[in-house]
Parts: C-alpha cells; sequence; structure tokens
C-alpha cells in the first residue's frame, strides 16, 4: 500500500458557563490522499506525448504506401522496352568479272540463224552488221585505252545495238565511254546502262 500522510490536531478549550468550568479537549485527524508522485499535469503530457508518437507513426506508414503507390505508376507508364537485334554481320560478296577472252563467246539471239563464218575467219549474220567484229573493235578499245582499262565496263553487241555496264566514279567517265564506244564502224545505237557511284 503506498504512504498516506495524516496528521493530528490536538485542541484544548475551557469552556466557562455560570455553574461550571470545565475543559474540553479534541483532537481532530486529517488524513491525505495517496501520492505517488504523478500529478495531473504530468499525466496530460504523457498522453499528448502518446498521441503524437501515434500520429507520426501513421503518418509515416502512410507516406511510405504513397511513395510505393507512385513508383507503380511511374513503372506503368513508362513505355515497353524494345531491343533490337540486328542480324549479324554478313561478309561482302566479291563478283570478279572474267579477263576479256582472246575470242569473244558467241552471241546466240533466238529466231535467228547462227552465224557463217567466212573465209578471213570473221562472222557475218544474214540480219545484221557483224556482232563478234563489233565486239572485238568494242573490246580492244576499251582495253587499249589506259583510262577505259581500269574500270571494269563490259560491253555486249545484239544486232549492232550496244549495252554498256559496269560502274564508274563520275559522270563525266561515263560520257566519255558512250563516245568511244559510238564512234566505232558498225554501232548503230548505245544503251547506256554504267552506274555513276561516289
Amino acid at each position: 500500500m503506498a504512504y498516506q500522510e495524516q496528521q493530528a490536531e490536538h485542541k484544548r478549550v475551557v469552556v466557562d458557563t455560570p455553574n461550571s468550568r470545565r475543559e474540553v479537549s479534541s483532537s481532530e485527524t486529517v488524513r491525505y490522499p495517496e501520492r505517488n508522485g504523478v500529478s495531473s499535469a504530468a499525466l496530460a503530457a504523457i498522453v499528448v506525448g502518446v498521441v503524437v508518437v501515434a500520429a507520426i507513426i501513421i503518418l509515416f506508414v502512410m507516406n511510405q504506401q504513397q511513395q510505393n503507390t507512385n513508383a507503380n505508376v511511374a513503372q506503368a507508364q513508362q513505355p515497353p522496352t524494345t531491343i533490337v537485334q540486328q542480324p549479324a554481320q554478313q561478309p561482302p560478296i566479291v563478283v570478279q568479272q572474267p579477263a576479256p577472252a582472246t575470242q569473244p563467246a558467241p552471241v546466240i539471239i533466238n529466231g535467228q540463224s547462227a552465224p557463217a563464218t567466212t573465209a578471213s575467219g570473221s562472222t557475218t549474220t544474214r540480219t545484221g552488221p557483224d556482232d563478234g567484229a563489233i565486239q572485238n573493235t568494242i573490246d580492244k578499245r576499251l582495253n587499249d585505252d589506259p583510262t577505259f582499262s581500269q574500270l571494269g565496263v563490259t560491253a555486249s553487241v545484239v544486232g549492232g545495238q550496244v549495252t554498256l555496264m559496269g560502274t564508274v566514279k563520275t559522270e563525266a567517265l561515263k560520257k566519255q565511254v558512250e563516245r568511244a564506244v559510238r564512234d566505232l564502224k558498225g554501232v548503230k545505237s548505245v544503251d547506256n546502262q554504267i552506274i555513276v557511284s561516289s
């Protein structure tokens, strides 16, 4: 049991009456309630402190939930990452043109008769000029000229019509090759399919 304070007070009083005189003594005892050292102000401060701590914990938990929600929304709004795989690089294809033959291959045209060989060894056709002779002349002109021989331009002749194919670096070279072939005897027209590459 807790300590209780007690205070006793004794009084002596003399009472005079006309008949007698007497002395009256009285004693009073006053008891104070238990005091355990905690006042009501301290108790109120403790209650307020507990409420504040509880509020801080609740706010902290709500903030964590809000941050998690924001992170999920941000992640959902990001566009999906697309990974593009590049195919493996293929080695370049090198096409080598065969060296010019001393005797050109015969040109066969569907629907025409085979060329006839003359006593001098040249060939002629009944439908037009001697394509083989024109082909030889074009090949000789392109191979003998130092500018044209390094270009790799080829020509094919059908019925006096020449088709030029290959690749050159400038438009001027393309026109120069065409002029050199157009001036030859027996050439009726030139189809210049040479490609200019930078």
